[in-house]
């Protein structure tokens, strides 16, 4: 339905021709956006519904271990069975603050949700194979368990916007029972609450991607960042960081790159790169942290892709 509105719009409304990268850049935001603000306005909903029945103190429970790691590598696996872009994560990692989860443990969670999802997974596996398809899956997982390890020991708790930490989900903080349309009303007026933070650098995030949709480095890549290039990883890193797309969006440039003969570690580099630290969601991200933590938070994960990549050029 959102395909047909946006191609209605595109194509019949303003009789934009086909092929010209305004065209696809236009098309990409009326498509993306109400996507977007749909998945939001879900999932926040679904995520406040939840915590008026579950107690912060459970959720706490649930990801608060003795043993550091524990909660890291919940976190991470959650994310990976919740295939959020980072603007619809942020929900969850809101909630998860507010309910007193460690900031580390809620950065391994955001990390690892936009990185990796089973649909990337199957994708990867019907096109390179079992071996590249688990590879991609388990980098992932390790760079969002120790990137949530690493800001845990900073203790950077001071640089996350300070109107997260003061949300409530209605009278869910409180010991009054509560009716299910309290519930509903409860949940819908903290919809509004992130809607309105957070809309408007949504926004802002799909109109930077979108202008740069249409545009799919393959060959610049292919010629730039090929095995005998020492930065070749570097290279692939700082090309999709500015880019926006999910992991199944990049999937088709992915498969490119790899027929053209781009080493594995240069090609997970810039899958990684594209779908865990893209410049557009960053901006939405920044409505949620600090630019200390925004900074810190970019320098941990785009170090530990760097990391990957090479390793795996180095090992395959």
């Amino acid at each position: 339905m959102l395909t047909l509105f946006a191609d209605w719009f595109t194509y019949t409304l303003l009789r934009l021709p086909k092929g010209r990268l305004i065209t696809e850049a236009i098309h990409f935001f009326v498509y993306d956006i109400p996507k977007i603000y749909l998945l939001l306005v879900v999932i926040v909903f679904v995520v406040a519904m939840l915590r008026t029945w579950i107690p912060a103190e459970k959720i706490k429970r649930l990801l608060v271990h003795r043993h550091q790691f524990v909660g890291n590598i919940l976190a991470a696996s959650l994310g990976i069975l919740t295939p959020f872009c980072t603007c619809s994560a942020i929900p969850m990692f809101i909630g998860f603050v507010e309910s007193g989860v460690p900031l580390g443990v809620t950065f391994s969670f955001l990390v690892a949700s936009p990185m990796i999802n089973e649909v990337a997974m199957v994708l990867l596996w019907g096109l390179f194979g079992a071996r590249v398809a688990l590879l991609y899956v388990g980098v992932g997982l390790l760079i969002a368990i120790v990137s949530g390890v690493i800001i845990s020991r900073l203790h950077m708790e001071k640089y996350v916007e300070d109107y997260v930490y003061m949300i409530k989900v209605g009278a869910a903080a409180g010991d009054a029972p509560m009716t299910f349309n309290n519930r509903v009303v409860a949940s819908w007026r903290y919809v509004g609450e992130i809607f309105r933070k957070v809309a408007p650098w949504v926004a802002v995030g799909v109109a930077i991607g979108a202008f740069i949709h249409g545009y799919a480095p393959e060959n610049f890549l292919a010629r730039y960042a090929g095995r005998d290039n020492p930065f070749a990883v570097l290279i692939a890193v700082a090309i999709g960081i500015p880019l926006y797309s999910n992991a199944e969006g990049v999937i088709p440039v992915v498969q490119a790159l790899w027929a053209k003969g781009l080493p594995l570690g240069t090609t997970l580099a810039f899958m990684m790169a594209v779908t865990g630290l893209s410049m557009p969601e960053m901006i939405i991200l920044r409505r949620v942290l600090k630019p200390r933590l925004l900074a810190t938070f970019i320098g941990v994960v785009g170090v530990g892709i760097l990391i990957v990549g090479y390793f795996f050029n180095w090992v395959l």
